[in-house]
């Protein structure tokens, strides 16, 4: 069972300040290690997960299971795109969604990545997840992207 998390109405200035600050909340909410936020950044410096789709693009940030204390998803919806290395490139791209998974299991973490992927790919649901209202976000994303039973709303 993976634990949502949804913020909407925030900008930054850079994806540091992205994973930053998911590093620091989610440590707040207990879901992590005190090494996930140094190994969350590390991880995307080497691993760039900025992800260009059909019309937008997003970010997956995530780390090694080992960081995690349970399982959780942090979906971030920016006011203002923010810039994440591409994955498969050294270009730049605009990230419209950010979503953080913080995963125990690392065949669940593959698994979760290959849902996420196809659901992703489909450009009504991204289109539908960057225009939801806030409330409607979490419920969304949880009906659209991840199985139903596998997720439970904690805000």
């Amino acid at each position: 069972m993976s634990q949502l998390f949804v913020r909407t109405g925030i900008e930054f200035s850079s994806r540091q300040q992205v994973l930053t600050h998911i590093g620091e909340e989610m440590l707040a909410k207990g879901v992590v290690h005190a090494t996930y936020p140094a190994a969350l950044i590390e991880r995307e410096a080497n691993y760039p997960t900025g992800i260009a789709l059909e019309c937008h693009a997003v970010a997956i940030p995530h780390c090694e299971a080992v960081h995690a204390k349970s399982a959780a998803i942090y979906l971030i919806r920016p006011d203002k795109p923010v810039k994440f290395q591409q994955a498969d490139d050294d270009s730049e791209i605009a990230v419209s969604l950010i979503i953080a998974l913080i995963v125990e299991n690392p065949t669940a973490q593959l698994k979760l990545l290959r849902r996420l992927f196809g659901e992703l790919q489909n450009p009504n649901t991204l289109e539908m997840l960057l225009s939801v209202p806030s409330e409607r976000l979490a419920t969304l994303f949880r009906e659209t992207v991840l199985e139903p039973e596998s997720c439970v709303l904690a805000l």
